[in-house]
């Protein structure tokens, strides 16, 4: 019978087995932690361009990168809303701005 069955019956479950009492030791590589170190960050590598007008055109932007780049020009979009009502309220609010 399982675990639950055996609740239900009646009987005790087990103890549970008790932990280790010395933790249990980790090893240690043998070469210097200088060349394990990973390669610094390029900075360019971390910069992420959120200019979407020269790479991607607004209108050829998925509902999610609609809402990312809104959110960079200081508009919050609704994603329940179709994908041309979107673009248009951005549109909007670039033409305002």
């Amino acid at each position: 019978m399982s675990r639950f069955g055996d609740l239900l019956g009646g009987k005790t479950p087990a103890p549970a087995p008790a932990a280790p009492a010395q933790p249990t030791p980790v090893a240690v590589p043998s070469e210097p932690a200088e060349a394990i170190a990973p390669d610094p960050i390029v900075a360019e590598e971390v910069v992420e361009t959120l200019s979407y007008e020269s790479d991607v055109s607004i209108d050829d932007m998925s509902k999610n990168e609609l809402e990312e780049y809104a959110r960079t020009v200081g508009i919050e979009l609704d994603r329940r809303h179709s994908r041309r009502k979107l673009i248009k309220e951005l549109k909007e609010h670039l033409t305002n701005s």
